[in-house]
């Protein structure tokens, strides 16, 4: 065929389809990241024609992915009516599931937390547990009045494999590597769910909304029941080539009877043998044996110190593999990481040249659940976009 006649033939419907398309999202993902604005504005920082913006946007107004929320009256000229996305047309939902406590929430498309839910785990089985997630669940969705809950991240301890559909290496969580567990919470929600790791959320959630935005490569270590890590690079999660990138807890560790493993060095429950060990007595947690720490009990300064050594090889390891810009303390020792700063230091100095910067976690126990949201949101803006554009 003549490149003349070929020239001369009408676009096909698909391509003519997806590039309206491609113009609705450009628009939407302006609006999301750059806030209101009017027709003239868009067409301007996106290079599309005015008719082709007043079509996109009638199209997404119509479509309930965005509205009118003002105007804009500029010294010259006619006034300019303002769009934004609609927060209300979709929802996503985060959830947390941690050895003593449950945390669930859903957002809307703007990423704002419209209910929530901090739930006592109580559960003596994965199959009670799995029914308590499903019911907090069923309960904060009916608190939010969200009528589209595109999506659901769920943040766990160890790692899932998605070919068995199961998690792995969840030892403080009995029975949880179970199969079907998560098949089971998503047929009862009636929900897309999908399963992360919960350290690896934490980071995303430290990224997103906390200490970690802007940093090029930085890892996340959470320090609580266990030991885990998370490592974010140019915004992305590495995980690894079967998901277990960051399970530092399972690095050896010279025990004094004994091999053990970093975690049993560094967990909380480390913490409270290790004060045991300095002498104190009596019931103890590691948030008590800090918290006597800070009031100078000598016993719990040691405890705390040897701590602050241990974590500090941690971070050595961290530090040599990976070379992050950043490296944030967090977990259940987040709230007594200023005690924990000057020993990390102190011992890294003695163990390697290679010393990233050191801070203490924004969200506290908030960034598993966090993470889960903001991983959420990401599928579910597409989901949305993707259901309520269709012809």
């Amino acid at each position: 065929m003549p490149a003349s006649d070929a020239a001369e033939q009408p676009e096909p419907t698909w391509n003519r389809k997806r590039l309206r398309s491609t113009n609705e999202r450009l628009l939407l993902d302006r609006l999301r990241t750059g806030g209101a604005a009017s027709r003239a504005q868009l067409a301007r920082e996106t290079g599309l024609s005015k008719p082709t913006v007043s079509s996109a946007l009638a199209a997404l107004e119509e479509a309930g992915l965005v509205h009118e929320v003002g105007t804009h009256a500029p010294e010259r000229g006619r006034v300019a009516v303002l769009y934004a996305p609609d927060p209300a047309a979709g929802y996503a939902l985060g959830i947390d599931i941690g050895r003593s406590w449950l945390r669930l929430a859903v957002a809307d498309l703007d990423g704002s937390v419209v209910a929530r839910a901090d739930v006592r785990n109580r559960a003596r089985t994965s199959g009670a547990m799995a029914d308590l997630v499903v019911a907090t669940a069923r309960q904060v969705v009916a608190e939010s009045g969200a009528r589209d809950v595109a999506h659901a991240v769920v943040g766990t301890p160890g790692v899932y494999d998605e070919k068995q559909g199961r998690v792995r290496y969840a030892m403080h969580l009995p029975g949880w590597g179970r199969a079907g567990l998560f098949d089971r919470m998503r047929d009862e929600l009636g929900i897309p769910l999908e399963v992360h790791n919960d350290a690896n959320l934490a980071a995303l959630g430290e990224y997103t909304y906390g200490v970690g935005a802007g940093s090029r490569l930085f890892a996340y270590i959470m320090i609580g029941t266990g030991l885990g890590m998370g490592v974010v690079s140019e915004g992305r999660l590495f995980t690894g080539a079967h998901g277990g990138a960051g399970e530092i807890g399972f690095l050896p560790w010279p025990g004094r009877h004994k091999p053990e493993t970093l975690e049993d060095a560094v967990s909380g429950v480390a913490v409270v043998e290790a004060a045991r060990h300095f002498g104190m007595t009596g019931h103890l947690t590691a948030k008590a044996v800090f918290d006597a720490a800070r009031e100078g009990h000598p016993a719990a300064v040691e405890a705390v110190r040897l701590e602050g050594e241990r974590i500090a090889h941690t971070v050595a390891a961290a530090a040599a593999v990976l070379d992050p810009d950043l490296v944030v303390l967090g977990g259940g020792v987040g709230h007594s990481v200023d005690l924990l700063l000057a020993p990390v230091s102190e011992t890294l100095r003695t163990l390697t040249p290679l010393r990233p910067k050191l801070v203490p976690g924004r969200l506290g126990e908030d960034a598993v659940l966090l993470g889960a949201v903001a991983t959420a949101l990401g599928t579910a803006r597409d989901v949305v976009f993707e259901r309520r554009s269709a012809p």
